[in-house]
């Protein structure tokens, strides 16, 4: 089994902080972060985190923004001191936030649905990608949740908070 992922929409100051680093080590620094949280805050997308991404950038990892920062793109705070956390923590920050909502509402699911190719993902080395079969549907629901997602971030001028750790 892979590794998953859950959004946080969070204000760009949290209880006086700025710092990301900082943000995140408050956040995510107990083990019940997501109970803590109210619920349109959060988006869990599970294992198909990389075909979405997939899907949206035609690559497993890479691309360019605004469409790579709605996965993969934004500042790995793991690196900058919150690794004691044990999980990975991607910061992306409010002004990365609105252009990724506004790719994500331009483009509707059935536009990025036609990269969907279960042979070249798997080739690709997409996570989940076997698991996920021949239905491009079985992406649409995650996909448009993530689009209602950055639209609320972006319109409540949030930064998102990425984490990624092993399935519960």
């Amino acid at each position: 089994m892979g590794l998953a992922m859950s959004y946080l929409r969070v204000p760009p100051v949290l209880e006086g902080e700025r710092d990301p680093g900082a943000i995140a080590r408050l956040i995510f620094g107990t083990a019940d972060w997501r109970r803590r949280q109210p619920a349109p805050q959060v988006l869990d997308l599970g294992g198909g985190w990389q075909a979405l991404h997939y899907l949206i950038t035609g690559d497993p990892w890479d691309g360019r923004p605004p469409e790579a920062d709605v996965v993969c793109g934004g500042r790995l705070l793991t690196e900058d001191g919150t690794a004691e956390l044990g999980l990975d923590v991607i910061y992306l920050a409010p002004d990365r936030v609105k252009p990724a909502a506004d790719h994500l509402v331009a483009t509707p699911y059935a536009k990025a649905a036609e990269r969907y190719d279960p042979a070249a993902m798997a080739a690709a080395g997409v996570q989940e990608a076997e698991a996920l079969g021949n239905d491009a549907a079985a992406l649409r629901p995650a996909y448009e949740g993530l689009t209602r997602f950055f639209q609320g971030a972006a319109t409540d001028g949030q930064a998102v908070y990425k984490v990624m750790s092993e399935p519960s």
